[in-house]
């Protein structure tokens, strides 16, 4: 039987407050996967069948933060084409990334967005779910990356340089 890997959907979600910039992390808390649990990870989750994936975003943010998204950053780029029984979305998302060995097949889309409400103290999926500075992400994952979820990584140390150092191009 020939297996596939899953798509999924990640947020980026940022605010800024007095002139600091801030994203909001959560630690990862599901069940059977104790390996990753407590690692920490942005919100995401897999797009279900035939989900527009901004309204997979949308879900995936309430469903763990309990957030409401006000705002996906390149969702009105978007080209959509109907033929044939087809209706096609294309878009372009911050980030990818595709998990090629560990516990399954999937590829995330990360997109950066803001958000509204009050978050959750913790989920069936998540826990300890908080904003943090750049700054202080920036040395988070400079101390120790093993202690993230690793599709989330490479993601978010080109956001950092995307917001710290302008290194990378987007929007």
């Amino acid at each position: 039987m020939e297996l596939f890997a899953k798509p999924a959907v990640g947020g980026i979600i940022e605010k800024s407050i007095n002139g600091i910039d801030y994203i909001l992390i959560q630690e990862r808390f599901k069940e059977n996967a104790e390996r990753e649990e407590g690692l920490i990870e942005i919100p995401a989750g897999k797009i279900r069948e035939f989900e527009n994936i901004f309204d997979a975003l949308r879900r995936e943010i309430w469903e763990e933060t309990g957030l409401e998204v006000v705002e996906i950053k390149g969702e009105n780029n978007i080209s959509v084409f109907q033929s044939n029984g087809y209706k096609v979305l294309s878009y372009v998302p911050f980030s990818c990334s595709q998990n090629l060995q560990g516990e399954y097949p999937i590829m995330v889309q990360t997109f950066i967005c803001t958000a509204k409400g009050e978050i959750l103290d913790r989920t069936n999926e998540t826990q300890n779910i908080r904003w943090v500075p750049l700054t202080e992400l920036k040395e988070m994952l400079d101390n120790d990356k093993n202690d993230f979820y690793p599709m989330h990584v490479i993601t978010l140390q080109k956001y950092l340089n995307y917001k710290l150092y302008k290194e990378t191009e987007y929007e």
